[in-house]
């Protein structure tokens, strides 16, 4: 397995934990820490520089162009290393996770070994968002063409690496980390018709866009006053939008805090009857499905159509089509609170036909048999 080092790449490989599998896992920025979650797995960490020399982290905090060239000389290459690692262990398949981290680099190793079969996940923005940039276009395009298998968290990025020559199988769409064990949700539960807030989450980047709905949101000072309205993960630029804002701050039933464990979450998701996300871009949001799972009343942005492959607008919640479109967010909260029918439907709907989806032991099972079906189509060969 290559990926960075990430909650969702271990919450994926923990699936595969007394599966009979030999695994390794080439963490690729080595961030040269050792995960006790995942210690069932090989891990190949340590491998980035050749030597570990005094004043190393200072030189990268006070000298960085020193630090710089000394790393021309003094850090080995991903591809180098993986190519080591794969003669060494001759692997059966590799499984690379995000598309330029992991699979990129190794390109020109995999077509060296053709015979050895490669399997891609897609998360995120790998796809939707850099098919528009040439230069990660160039690299799609090169990748898709060797890859044999291909994991995705939405059926959008499947659709997409069709039309630059992934001619692979494709395996399924799971979310990026596998599923959710429900026993850890459970005991933030509080029935929907006690719920008073509204939960917004305060991604402003590249590709999130939590000011508009905060613009929308002040405009609605006197609809909204019977409600908390609570902003968490909050990122600075929101802080900044939020002080620079009268209307915002006068609103007293506004709260904005930053980031928070993930326990705090799945709280503050107990106590709230609707959760808004809004992003340009983005796979299958794993907020929302933490939302649903909640029984938390979902208006979501859908980036190329993913969102809606889960969310049927005006039935199991509402799709923010223009994620830049204020007064469109405006329109879908007040027809949410204007209709408690909606959103308890929604919620119900959810509970029976989405939420199960995404248990753990369900998703785990699938995706054995995925990797199942790989073991027993290397055997034919």
């Amino acid at each position: 397995m290559v990926s960075m080092f990430s909650a969702h790449f271990f919450n994926w490989s923990e699936q595969l934990k007394d599966s009979g599998h030999e695994i390794y896992w080439l963490d690729v920025y080595d961030s040269n820490t050792y995960v006790k979650k995942i210690g069932f797995i090989n891990q190949i960490i340590g491998w980035r520089n050749k030597l570990n020399y005094p004043g190393r982290y200072y030189l990268k905090r006070k000298l960085s162009k020193v630090y710089n060239f000394i790393n021309l000389f003094n850090q080995r290459k991903l591809a180098d290393v993986f190519e080591e690692t794969l003669l060494e262990i001759q692997p059966d398949v590799v499984h690379s996770f995000v598309m330029y981290s992991a699979c990129v680099p190794i390109l020109g190793v995999m077509k060296k070994y053709s015979h050895i079969k490669w399997i891609y996940s897609a998360w995120g923005n790998d796809l939707y968002y850099y098919q528009n940039i040439p230069s990660y276009l160039k690299g799609i395009k090169a990748v898709l063409p060797r890859i044999d298998y291909m994991f995705a968290d939405c059926k959008r990025d499947f659709h997409i690496t069709r039309k630059y020559s992934f001619k692979g199988e494709y395996l399924g769409t799971f979310p990026g980390g596998g599923g959710y064990d429900f026993s850890c949700y459970t005991k933030f539960l509080n029935p929907y018709s006690n719920r008073k807030v509204i939960l917004i989450k305060g991604y402003q980047h590249k590709f999130g866009r939590c000011n508009n709905i905060l613009e929308a949101i002040s405009s609605l000072k006197k609809e909204l006053s019977a409600y908390e309205i609570v902003v968490f993960g909050t990122h600075q630029s929101v802080f900044d939008f939020v002080s620079g804002s009268k209307e915002l701050q006068n609103m007293e039933n506004l709260k904005i805090i930053g980031q928070i464990n993930h326990n705090e979450v799945l709280k503050l998701m107990g106590e709230s009857f609707i959760y808004i996300g809004n992003s340009i871009s983005d796979g299958m949001p794993n907020t929302l499905l933490e939302a649903i799972i909640m029984e938390v009343f979902p208006i979501q942005s859908n980036p190329g159509g993913a969102t809606a492959e889960i969310i049927e607008h005006g039935k199991n919640g509402l799709l923010i089509e223009d994620p830049e479109d204020v007064e469109e967010i405006v329109k879908l909260i007040l027809k949410s609170i204007d209709n408690l029918q909606l959103m308890q439907d929604g919620v119900s709907y959810n509970n029976q036909f989405i939420k199960p989806r995404f248990e753990r032991e369900k998703v785990k099972c699938q995706v054995l048999k995925k990797y199942k079906l790989i073991e027993e189509e290397l055997k034919t060969l």
